[in-house]
């Protein structure tokens, strides 16, 4: 009697087991930095009160819609590889990617916004935390556009169908680790008061 899991059989988590290492290293990281924040904020509630209300939350409102709708395109694309619909999962991963570049220029804009008006990280509290946050997580965002476009890209050279398919949900994992902390960033620092 075997006990081996094999690729058919339900996992525990989707994906290589070592992308959940990192995950929840990163979701440690962004954490510390959640609480670093609200400590920061609880001390400093006017000034943060008054800073806030400088963001974009249409901009922020609208980069959560475009990191929620692309975090659905990337279930698609693991439902598609899973019925070895491997054209549909390259479609719903580039779809996931546009997603993800307008997430960034939309952020870019807000960005281009604050350093223009001479907003830095020395600039205040608030400006250093609502920077580095955003930006420790924007670099994110890039980084989880690489591994989904890697993983187009291997899709469509053959790598993938529904035996094999770990690497489509290893990409999956790692974007949907960056749509859950955007979606804890956003209201933390655009809308709590």
């Amino acid at each position: 009697m075997s006990t081996a899991i094999t690729e058919t059989e339900p996992k525990l988590l989707p994906g290589d087991l070592a992308i959940w290492f990192f995950i929840f290293m990163e979701l440690l990281v962004f954490g510390i930095f959640f609480i670093a924040y609200a400590v920061m904020r609880i001390q400093n509630i006017e000034m943060f009160n008054q800073y806030q209300l400088t963001l974009n939350r249409e901009l922020g409102a609208a980069n959560t819609l475009l990191l929620i709708t692309s975090s659905y395109f990337v279930v698609r694309a693991v439902h598609a590889i899973r019925l070895n619909n491997v054209q549909s999962c390259i479609y719903w991963l580039y779809a996931a990617l546009g997603g993800g570049a307008g997430f960034l220029i939309l952020k870019s804009i807000e960005y281009s916004d604050k350093f223009s008006a001479g907003i830095s990280l020395g600039t205040n509290t608030f400006y250093m935390f609502y920077l580095s946050l955003t930006l420790f997580h924007f670099l994110h965002v890039i980084l989880g556009m690489l591994i989904l476009f890697a993983v187009a890209i291997k899709a469509q050279r053959g790598s993938y169908n529904s035996e094999n398919h770990t690497g489509v949900e290893t990409g999956a994992s790692y974007w949907h680790m960056v749509d859950l902390v955007w979606i804890i960033l956003f209201p933390l620092v655009y809308i709590i008061r």
